[in-house]
C-alpha cells in the first residue's frame, strides 16, 4: 500500500490552539483566532476573543481531493488539543 501525498497544508485548517499568542493573529489556513487582552491591563485578562474565517481558503480547501481527511485530523488534532489544555 502506498503512502499518499498530501500538500504542506495538510491538517492545518485550524491554528495551534496549545500555543495561542495574545495581541496577534494565531492563523490556520481557514482559522484565525484572535486574543485580546486590554492595554495597560497588570492582569492577563483577555477581553476579546473572536475567530475570522478566510473564506477563499476554505473553498479550496473543500476543492482539494483529500479534504475529507484533512477536515478529520484537524478536528482530531483540535479534540486532542482541547482535551490536554484543560489539564
Amino acid at each position: 500500500m502506498s503512502q499518499p501525498q498530501y500538500q504542506d497544508c495538510f491538517g492545518t485548517m485550524f491554528p495551534d490552539d496549545l500555543h495561542l499568542q495574545i495581541n496577534q493573529p494565531n492563523k490556520g489556513k481557514v482559522f484565525t483566532i484572535w486574543l485580546r487582552q486590554l492595554e495597560g491591563s497588570v492582569l492577563p485578562i483577555r477581553s476579546e476573543r473572536s475567530i475570522e474565517t478566510d473564506f477563499q481558503q476554505w473553498e479550496q480547501c473543500r476543492e482539494c481531493p483529500v479534504f475529507e481527511s484533512c477536515y478529520k485530523l484537524c478536528v482530531a488534532k483540535v479534540t486532542l488539543e482541547s482535551a490536554i489544555a484543560t489539564q
